[in-house]
């Protein structure tokens, strides 16, 4: 694996623990919306690395919307940097959780827990994904409402592009105006998630998940009752997954 040598430029902190770091780098190799940098810290014992989505389109600042896991190896390392702070980001990003991979459809459906919300935000700062599809539903599951993240910019694609955007904040452990209680998988059967999104996931819609497994195995269940199924190029489907851990 390639390195360079990137520079902590800003670092936003959401709430305690979750933050997003701006990393210079201009050596970075382009890549797709979607796809993750290795992000790494040399140590006496050796260098520690480990995958981040990328929050942000190919450029020389690079956003990485992190939580800190106070057990990790690393994030414990990455919540301590400020700017100016240097630190090691491989120069040719990987995964296929990419636009590339998704079939056309009417409504793509966004949906995410956590900071799987990153490769969303990189792909709503791109032209492509408002041209491909006629709507956009993002959902975002966290515990509590202030581990909604990036409201301002969430915000300004309601008002830029009106009912061609909807956001679907979904709140498991706090009940907040706007959003929804409980889990995403909940909201699913129970249909309010549709409701507040004023629309159907069906066999006509893209469905595009990340973040936790058991949300993840869950939901693929539920949308396999539906007749959706994994998208891969020898079998045409309607969901992309990407796993986080």
């Amino acid at each position: 694996m390639e390195w360079t040598e990137g520079v902590v430029r800003s670092k936003r902190i959401w709430s305690p623990g979750l933050f997003t770091m701006a990393i210079e780098a201009p050596e970075v190799q382009t890549f797709e919306p979607g796809q993750f940098l290795q992000l790494g810290i040399e140590r006496p014992e050796g260098q520690l690395h480990r995958p981040y989505s990328v929050a942000s389109p190919p450029g020389d600042l690079l956003e990485f919307f992190i939580v800190l896991v106070e057990t990790g190896q690393l994030t414990p390392l990455l919540w301590q940097m400020e700017p100016g702070a240097r630190i090691g980001v491989s120069k040719k990003a990987a995964g296929g959780f990419t636009l590339k991979r998704c079939p056309d459809a009417s409504t793509l459906w966004m949906i995410g827990t956590g900071t799987g919300l990153a490769p969303y935000i990189a792909m709503l700062r791109c032209p492509e994904v408002w041209q491909r599809y006629e709507k956009l539903v993002l959902v975002h599951g966290v515990r509590h409402v202030a581990d909604l993240a990036y409201q301002d910019e969430i915000a300004g694609y309601s008002e830029q592009w009106g009912s061609r955007f909807v956001f679907a904040p979904v709140i498991s452990r706090e009940q907040a105006p706007g959003a929804l209680f409980g889990r995403i998988t909940r909201c699913l059967v129970d249909g309010s998630l549709e409701t507040i999104s004023q629309s159907r996931i069906s066999p006509e819609s893209c469905v595009m998940m990340c973040g936790n497994p058991d949300m993840l195995d869950e939901m693929e269940k539920l949308l396999g009752e539906r007749g959706l199924h994994r998208h891969r190029h020898s079998h045409p489907g309607q969901i992309v997954v990407e796993r986080y851990w």
